[in-house]
């Protein structure tokens, strides 16, 4: 079964991407087939296959970001169906969107789940700088997900005010833009020195979660320093 519908995300201008206001980032609907979109939703990793990562403190004061994760690994215990979405993203055809998309062709993707319950939000942030973006797929589905208990990425202005290295509230912002997360739409984003984005307070129902599958887009050189530096720190640590 095809997953990514390559004709629409073919379709895509780079222009439209790129000119995009305040950076570069899209909110296209419809880019997983719709009967892929219900197949992926019905097979999600379950709750109690993630790690929880709750009150984990953030850099600059930034408030934490409460939630459920799992990393993507070949050999996770989940549905092909998943694994056969992740064949298609690691393709030459997304590949080749992606570098038309940002301009160049060296990086590297990670997969991975996010479940956010009631009460948590991802307070406004810029991402590592390691990142060149990030493509969220959103799975709340609207005969499940009420858009009044939120979950949409909100792209944030911060018109060069605020330092990446501090922690502002959504209201320190002039303007915000707020994407559509509910039904089959995904958000493509580029990551610059001043890409502000997060999430606000979740008001679902409790057992309830905001569920995306992120594909992260990094880059090769700084992801692999990073590799590097965390290997090297965990051998300086069995070494002591």
């Amino acid at each position: 079964m095809p997953y990514l519908d390559f004709d629409r995300l073919e379709a895509i201008e780079t222009s439209r991407f790129q000119n995009a206001y305040p950076y570069p980032w899209m909110n296209p609907a419809g880019l997983l087939t719709d009967e892929a979109y219900q197949r992926l939703y019905e097979t999600l990793p379950t709750v109690d296959q993630m790690v929880p990562n709750f009150g984990v403190k953030r850099s600059h004061g930034q408030k934490p970001h409460d939630r459920y994760a799992l990393e993507y690994d070949e050999s996770l215990d989940i549905d092909p169906a998943w694994h056969e979405f992740v064949g298609e993203l690691q393709s030459d055809r997304y590949h080749a969107f992606i570098k038309r998309m940002f301009g160049r062709g060296r990086f590297q993707l990670n997969f991975h789940w996010h479940y956010a319950p009631t009460g948590s939000s991802v307070s406004p942030h810029c991402d590592a700088t390691r990142k060149l973006g990030s493509h969220i797929f959103y799975f709340s589905p609207p005969e499940d997900w009420s858009p009044d208990w939120g979950g949409d990425t909100v792209i944030l202005d911060d018109h060069g005010q605020f330092s990446r290295k501090s922690a502002p509230d959504f209201e320190d912002f002039d303007n915000a833009f707020e994407g559509e997360s509910v039904g089959n739409y995904s958000l493509l984003f580029q990551r610059m020195e001043r890409s502000w984005h997060g999430v606000r307070e979740i008001t679902c129902p409790e057992g309830m979660y905001r569920k995306v599958f992120i594909v992260v887009i990094n880059d090769r050189l700084r992801a692999g320093i990073r590799r590097l530096k965390g290997r090297l720190a965990g051998e300086a640590r069995r070494d002591v």
